[in-house]
């Protein structure tokens, strides 16, 4: 073969550009992928509507439907309730393991697997709490099982929605609603025998409360001051009863911008003290009714709260799609956007040694709110949070909206899978179903879709393109075929879905899957292999995402709740990663042929 083209190079130069900014994560997915389609866009490698062919994908475009049947779901109260009663006579250990995995494996078959997640988590923790078991136990298998289940039909997850709607313009075949089942549930099945059996031992168990607070649950930051006037003015650390305080400890005292870490109990506390502590969510509490300590920031309006009664102690862990992202609390407005004030922060057992006005939020970061009551209920569906309230309000079921939801949702499925309407069609069906119903508002449907994420299937769709264009894909699928020569189809198979499996571990699993496509169909093509069962693999591949908190956003919503640190998901995922694998490669041959 000739050398690569000056375009097919520069692609490639792009694609690596945009792969390191995605793992470095320079910024937002969506801001990298689509710069890097702008770039290629500029340099006239692809047209205008080439570059803007995958804003128009069917697969895309389902995406995006989906989005608000989903929400009409996660809105009627219906999941919540579900939540509660699965784990609510569960006991602790493996059985509980086993009731979790499988009603959230079968839910996210058909639903967006972020709300339920979302949904299960603050349930799941606070139900392990209440048993004195380790949430961290049971929130990683609830973000897997969603991924399970994801894989187990074609609008299981976003990622199926893409890789078919790529065969589709590719080919114009389309894999069926159950085909993807001849896998999915075969993988399922067998992780969840692996956490029954293996994978339990092997998640963290941070329960015990008596461990140090860089070991134990979740440690918050929480910044106070000695006011003027403060009854603490003039006593020891030890006297004013801050030395030996439950779940909580004073680490460091910053008094003239200098800082006195280790904190002596004699030594003693002058006014304008800031006292940085660290802990547990009870302790951050139970500080805040400690006389002659005031908030260091917002303190007035917290004062405000707590006399008056109004205040509610909140979770949320902050998303991907935030506005807040890459500002400080205090730049950003955090308390006049959301009219709530930032108590402390955790961060996955980082030490946090700025102030909290000055700390940059990152998504997966864990806030604890101090807001009126109605925050929970404005801000419940918001795609700024991931909720995890502490509350135990009783959801509220609104039985007419379930209902609806439930019949938009069954008759999308039958529809098509029975072949009658494509999935498109039959997502839309739904949609304005929901809509004309008034199960849904235009407002909330708008608000419900994921706008970043839509960007970031569009534009890899657009670079995916670039890269069949130039010959790039062509070149690299040469590669692979050399790599692998001698081992025949079952081979390359194998490194098509070891490619794909690396590269959702380290940037989105939907950009993963656009890139992946052209170098397999090309290479299939190359071989004189059929492309389908090379097309299934990168479906299972690029879902398949469990060995990093970054590859899949279910990973990130649970990664602050269950205080989980980026080894957990080292420890749990690379095994089942390589089971997904193997089982992928058995299978696969016996029902698609090459």
């Amino acid at each position: 073969r000739g050398k690569m083209s000056l375009a097919a190079i520069f692609t490639l130069l792009v694609v690596a550009m945009m792969l390191v900014g995605l793992v470095l994560e320079l910024f937002a997915p969506d801001v990298i992928v689509f710069s890097a389609l702008g770039v290629l866009l500029v340099a006239g490698i692809v047209t205008p509507a080439e570059a803007l062919s995958g804003f128009s994908n069917a697969g895309m475009l389902t995406v995006a439907i989906l989005f608000v049947v989903a929400f009409a779901a996660q809105s009627s109260g219906i999941l919540e309730l579900f939540a509660q009663k699965v784990m609510g006579t569960s006991g602790g250990g493996r059985r509980s393991l086993l009731r979790l995995m499988l009603p959230v494996l079968t839910l996210s078959a058909f639903l967006n697997n972020t709300p339920i997640v979302a949904m299960f988590t603050p349930t799941v923790r606070d139900w392990a709490l209440r048993r004195r078991l380790a949430p961290s136990k049971f929130l990683i298998p609830l973000s897997y099982a969603s991924i399970f289940g994801g894989a187990c039909t074609l609008i299981g997850t976003s990622t199926n929605l893409v890789v078919n709607g790529l065969y589709q313009q590719a080919t114009g075949s389309s894999l069926a609603m159950f085909e993807l089942a001849w896998i999915g549930v075969p993988c399922a099945l067998a992780g969840i025998v692996f956490f029954l059996l293996v994978g339990f031992r092997l998640l963290p168990n941070r329960a015990d409360l008596s461990e140090q607070f860089d070991q134990a649950g979740r440690e918050y930051l929480l910044e106070m001051r000695i006011p003027e006037g403060s009854p603490l003015i003039g006593l020891s650390v030890d006297a004013a009863g801050l030395r030996q305080l439950d779940q909580l400890y004073l680490a460091e005292i910053v008094r003239a911008g200098h800082v006195l870490v280790p904190v002596k109990p004699q030594e003693k506390l002058l006014a304008g003290d800031h006292l940085i502590f660290s802990g547990q969510l009870e302790g951050v509490v139970r500080l805040q009714k400690i006389t002659g300590l005031a908030l260091c920031e917002e303190g007035d309006y917290c004062s405000e709260m707590f006399k008056s009664g109004r205040g509610r102690i909140l979770e949320a862990v902050v998303s991907r799609s935030s506005p807040m992202l890459g500002k400080s609390i205090r730049e950003g407005g955090f308390r006049s956007r959301y009219d709530a004030a930032v108590l402390a922060v955790h961060r996955h057992g980082e030490r946090i040694t700025s102030g909290l006005g000055q700390l940059e939020l990152r998504p997966g970061d864990t806030l604890l709110l101090l807001a009126g009551s109605d925050f929970f209920k404005r801000w419940k569906h918001s795609r700024d949070f991931y909720m995890v309230s502490k509350v135990g309000d009783a959801p509220v079921v609104n039985r007419r909206k379930t209902l609806i939801a439930l019949v938009a949702l069954s008759g999308m499925i039958l529809l098509s899978a029975s072949g009658i309407l494509p999935i498109l069609h039959a997502a839309i069906l739904a949609a304005l179903v929901l809509l004309l119903s008034r199960s849904v508002t235009a407002v909330e449907a708008r608000r419900s879709i994921e706008l970043n994420v839509l960007v970031v299937i569009a534009a890899a769709l657009g670079i995916s393109k670039a890269l069949e264009k130039t010959g790039a894909a062509d070149a690299l699928a040469q590669l692979v075929i050399q790599a692998v020569d001698g081992l025949g189809p079952l081979g390359l198979l194998a490194a098509i879905y070891i490619v794909t499996s690396i590269m959702t571990e380290v940037v989105t699993n939907n950009a993963a899957a656009a890139l992946a496509f052209p170098i397999a169909l090309s290479a299939a093509a190359q071989a004189g292999y059929d492309p389908r069962p090379f097309v299934i693999a990168i479906a299972v591949a690029a879902s398949a995402s469990f060995a990093t908190p970054i590859g899949y956003q279910t990973n990130l919503m649970v990664y602050g709740p269950g205080g989980y640190r980026f080894t957990d998901f080292l420890k749990v995922g690379i095994p089942i990663n390589l089971l997904f694998m193997t089982v992928c490669l058995i299978l696969v041959p016996l029902v698609w042929s090459f």
